[in-house]
C-alpha cells in the first residue's frame, strides 16, 4: 500500500456487534463478578435489556451460573451472577530444562491436577517433549475425572523463539532445535486447540493476569499488575524476559523480543549456551553460575547446589548479584520500566535472600533517573507461574472469542 492511500474500515455487521458486546460481558463478568446485572450494565455501558438477553443465553449455556441473591431497596432480590468455574478446564504447560510440568486448572485458574517428566541433560529430543506433553494432558484429565471435550485447549511455554503460524516452529539453540514444528507435532496426538508461546513471555502473561474475587476475597494479583510498562525477567538454567508496553507484550518483527539473556556484557567472554560469547545468560544463568563454582553440571541436583551457594553467600553467588544488577540496569536505561519483575526459580531463589543486594547492584549502574522511576519486586506466583501463564493464553481466547469453537486455528 502506497503513501497516502485511504484506508476504509471493515463494515461491522450486527452480528459482529453482538459477539463483540458478548464477549465484553463475559470478560467483564469473569475477572469482575460475582455481580448482578445492574452492576453489568454500568461495569460495560451496555444496556439493561442486552444485559438481560446475553446472560440469559450464558446462563442457558451453563458457562454463568447464578452465586446468590442481592438485597434489594424492596424489589425482588436481585440474582448475584459469575463465570462458572467448571464449564471448561484449561492446560498449561512448561517445558524447562530438567522437566515437562503439565497443570489442568478451573476457569478461575485453580490447579485441579498436575504431571511432571524429568528431562535429562542433554535429553531435549522433540519426539521425547512432545509425548511427554500428551501424556500428561491424558494423564491431569484422568486424574481430575475430566472429559477430554470439557477441556478448552493446552498452552506450552517453551525456551527459544516462537515463530507466529499454525506450525509454531521453535528456535531454542541450547536443546538444540531450529524450526522444530512443535504445533504440527502435537496437532498429530491430540484435537484440544494448542497455543504455544515463548516460556518468559508466558511467564510474563502470569504475572500480569489479575487474581480473582472468589467470596469477597480480591485474591492475589501477579506481581505485575497494575503496571502498564513492565519487565518480567525469568532466571533459572536459562534466562529470558517479557517486556511490556502500555499493557501489551512487546514482539517484535520476529517475535523474539525479550532475549534478554543472550544480550551481551563482557566482550570475548566466556561462550554461552547459544554459541555466542559474553552473554548475560552465561553469569546469571544457572549452568553459568556452577561452572564458576566448580560444581559438575552434569551429575548434581543444581537446585539444591546453588541453594547452598546462596545461603552460604559464596562469593560467586557475590559476583553473580553484580552481573545481575548490570543486566537489570541496561533494562532501566533502555527501557524505562515503571516495574521489573524477577521470577523462574533461580531468581526467585536469589531475590529471596539478596533482593537489596540486586537492587544495589542495579542502582550503581543505573542512571538516576530512571532507576529512580523503577521498582523492582520478586514475582507472586511461584516457580510454577510459566505453566500457569501457558493455561492463561487458553483462557483468554476463551473470553475473547467464545463460543469457543469458533476461534481460529492457533498459532
Amino acid at each position: 500500500m502506497g503513501r497516502g492511500a485511504i484506508v476504509r474500515p471493515e463494515r461491522r455487521t450486527v452480528r459482529d456487534v453482538r459477539k463483540g458486546n458478548r464477549a465484553m460481558l463475559l470478560r467483564t463478568l469473569y475477572f469482575s463478578g460475582p455481580v448482578t446485572r445492574n452492576e453489568l450494565t454500568r461495569l460495560t455501558g451496555l444496556s439493561a435489556a442486552t444485559v438481560s438477553s446475553m446472560t440469559g443465553d450464558l446462563l442457558a449455556e451453563n458457562i454463568v451460573v447464578e452465586a446468590g441473591q442481592a438485597e434489594s431497596d424492596g424489589g425482588r432480590p436481585r440474582a448475584i451472577l459469575r463465570v462458572n468455574p467448571v464449564y471448561g478446564h484449561v492446560v498449561g504447560v512448561d517445558v524447562a530444562e530438567t522437566h515437562v510440568r503439565v497443570e489442568l486448572f478451573d476457569l478461575e485458574m485453580n490447579e485441579r491436577a498436575r504431571a511432571e517428566y524429568a528431562l535429562r541433560p542433554g535429553g531435549h529430543q522433540i519426539e521425547l517433549v512432545v509425548r511427554h506433553i500428551l501424556a500428561g494432558v491424558e494423564a491431569v484429565l484422568d486424574d481430575a475425572g475430566v472429559p477430554a471435550d470439557q477441556a478448552l485447549g493446552v498452552g506450552v511455554g517453551v525456551p527459544g523463539i516462537v515463530e507466529d503460524g499454525p506450525d509454531a516452529l521453535i528456535h531454542t539453540r541450547t536443546f538444540g532445535w531450529d524450526g522444530v514444528p512443535m504445533g504440527a507435532l502435537l496437532r498429530a496426538g491430540t484435537a484440544l486447540p494448542l497455543f504455544v508461546e515463548n516460556g518468559a513471555k508466558a511467564l510474563g502473561r502470569a504475572e500480569l493476569w489479575p487474581a480473582l474475587r472468589r467470596g469477597g476475597d480480591p485474591g492475589r494479583d501477579g506481581a505485575g499488575r497494575g503496571s502498564g510498562d513492565a519487565v518480567i525477567v525469568l532466571i533459572g538454567s536459562g534466562v529470558g524476559a517479557a517486556i511490556v508496553s502500555d499493557s501489551v507484550t512487546f514482539r517484535g518483527v520476529s517475535s523474539s523480543a525479550g532475549e534478554w539473556g543472550h544480550t551481551k556484557i563482557v566482550v570475548n567472554g566466556p561462550i554461552c549456551r547459544c554459541g555466542g560469547r559474553g552473554c548475560l545468560e552465561a553469569y546469571i544463568g544457572a549452568e553459568g553460575i556452577l561452572d564458576r563454582a566448580g560444581v559438575p553440571t552434569r551429575t548434581t541436583d543444581w537446585q539444591a547446589e546453588l541453594a547452598a551457594l546462596v545461603e552460604s553467600r559464596s562469593p560467586v553467588i557475590t559476583q553473580t548479584v553484580t552481573y545481575l544488577g548490570v543486566g537489570l540496569s541496561n533494562l532501566i536505561n533502555l527501557i524505562n520500566p515503571e516495574r521489573i519483575v524477577i521470577g523462574g526459580w533461580l531468581g526467585l531463589l536469589l531475590g529471596r535472600h539478596l533482593l537489596d543486594d540486586i537492587r544495589a547492584a542495579s542502582a550503581e549502574n543505573s542512571l538516576p533517573r530512571p532507576y529512580a522511576a523503577t521498582s523492582i519486586v520478586l514475582g507472586r506466583l511461584g516457580p510454577d507461574a510459566v505453566a500457569h501463564g501457558a493455561a492463561t493464553l487458553v483462557l483468554g481466547e476463551f473470553l475473547n472469542a467464545h463460543p469457543f469453537a469458533r476461534i481460529p486455528a492457533p498459532r
